[in-house]
């Protein structure tokens, strides 16, 4: 159910996006929204709480975003709250957002390698990745990970590349496993 919701919620602001082709302005003024929303816990705990009504919820989203967000994305906040999906607020944002970068051919990657990776390695990793894939755009994320030994693992959505020598050892050692003397 939660994440029809968050699908069915995150497509429904992605429509208006694209309909008032407004899609990068929306997307910026979401990651704002979400920076807000995540640096205040206690209006998610407020709004979530079950002694509160739905006008007094809406009350408060009124007094908290009303004329300091775009009137649309206010808008739907409004309609989380009637229909009781404001929970799933954080969740549906994150799917618009993932749902904008891919409509705008930004992808995203994260890349992890055993020691800390310079400058230029990381303009040639970017590059790379652009020249083999069809985004126009890339963002990747970089982390350490001294247990790989060497080389780098690489992901993309669902695609995995792994090119460490942690896993290269595993893969021996599992080959010399299977060779029977």
């Amino acid at each position: 159910m939660a994440k029809s919701a968050i699908t069915t919620y995150g497509e429904a602001l992605f429509q208006i996006a694209t309909e008032s082709s407004s899609c990068i302005e929306m997307l910026e003024e979401v990651k704002e929204l979400k920076n807000v929303v995540d640096a205040n816990p206690e209006l998610k705990e407020l709004m979530s709480n079950p002694r509160f009504s739905k006008e007094e919820h809406l009350e408060i989203l009124e007094k908290v975003f009303k004329g300091k967000i775009d009137e649309k994305l206010f808008s739907f906040l409004e309609l989380l709250t009637v229909k009781g999906r404001y929970g799933y607020l954080d969740e549906i944002l994150d799917y618009f957002i993932l749902r904008v970068k891919e409509y705008l051919h930004i992808g995203q990657a994260k890349v992890t390698s055993a020691i800390a990776i310079d400058d230029e390695m990381k303009q040639r990793i970017k590059d790379k990745l652009l020249s083999t894939t069809d985004y126009k755009e890339i963002e990747i994320e970089y982390e350490t990970d001294p247990s790989l030994i060497g080389g780098m693992v690489i992901r993309i959505k669902d695609r995995i590349v792994d090119n460490s020598v942690k896993t290269k050892l595993e893969n021996i050692t599992r080959d010399l496993h299977k060779i029977q003397i």
